[in-house]
């Protein structure tokens, strides 16, 4: 660890991860703090955190953007990371982190690549890498979106890239992710229609086939075999599943009839 150089602070954001959080605390050994934001969690998740040093803070879910806002404020230094517990730094991107913290950079926050294992292996090519994700920011000049699902870093400042991968190491199970998938579309789906998108028949069609030919095809998604395959033909999915709920939502509002909850 360099001799000087700025404090950071670790956030993460959980509920009942239990099985996955201690490799991402211990990930994280070089930060000066880490707060953890718990939403209800009954697996012992707070209680591992505790015990790993971690300073636990228990919080009612609020939605992804305003959940990890509320962990990025309620850290102890300016400068944060913000982790998800299935995620760990490798150490060539913890080694880029402390540079940065002992620079004397104007840079307003930092993007490095995310590698997602997925059905038992990293993917390295089309949409799961190298998945741009903008995690370490001078909280004084960036924060998070409101948005329920989807959300981003904003920020008025410069944005540089980082050497070295967040290793996201999931170990739910294709069903378990199917689900996510389709509430993750359904609340994006809300997000659009309420902000006045419609979802047209082009769209309908040509979003995921668009899709498809960009990820698999342009960015060489096919080099990870049969994952890669299944991961791409999920995501067009996910992109009809949600033009197809916007319609879904166009219709009740314009019949006036109540939509029955998932």
């Amino acid at each position: 660890m360099p001799a000087t150089r700025q404090p950071l602070s670790v956030v993460i954001i959980t509920l009942n991860a239990a099985s996955q959080l201690a490799d991402c605390l211990a990930s994280v050994g070089f930060a000066d703090e880490v707060v953890v934001v718990d939403s209800g969690s009954t697996d012992g998740t707070c209680e591992l955190a505790a015990a790993a040093g971690a300073r636990v803070i228990a919080q009612d879910w609020l939605g992804f953007g305003r959940q990890k806002q509320f962990a990025v404020e309620a850290a102890g230094h300016d400068w944060v990371l913000c982790l998800d517990a299935d995620e760990r730094v490798s150490d060539e991107l913890r080694q880029a982190i402390e540079n940065s913290l002992a620079s004397t950079s104007t840079v307003a926050a930092y993007r490095f690549a995310r590698c997602n294992r997925f059905l038992g292996r990293y993917l390295r090519h089309g949409e799961g890498y190298p998945d741009w994700s903008l995690r370490f920011f001078d909280r004084r000049q960036a924060r998070w979106s409101d948005d329920a699902v989807h959300e981003k870093v904003l920020t008025g400042g410069p944005v540089a890239t980082l050497p070295g991968d967040l290793l996201h190491d999931s170990a739910e199970t294709l069903a378990s992710y199917l689900a996510k998938q389709n509430r993750y579309t359904s609340l994006a789906a809300e997000m659009a229609v309420a902000a006045g998108k419609r979802a047209s028949a082009g769209r309908l069609v040509f979003s995921p086939l668009v899709r498809f030919v960009k990820f698999y095809l342009f960015r060489q998604g096919f080099r990870d075999g049969l994952p890669g395959l299944i991961h791409i033909t999920i995501g067009c999915f996910n992109s009809f599943c949600k033009y197809a709920k916007m319609r879904e939502l166009a219709l009740v509002r314009e019949s006036g009839e109540p939509r029955q909850p998932d």
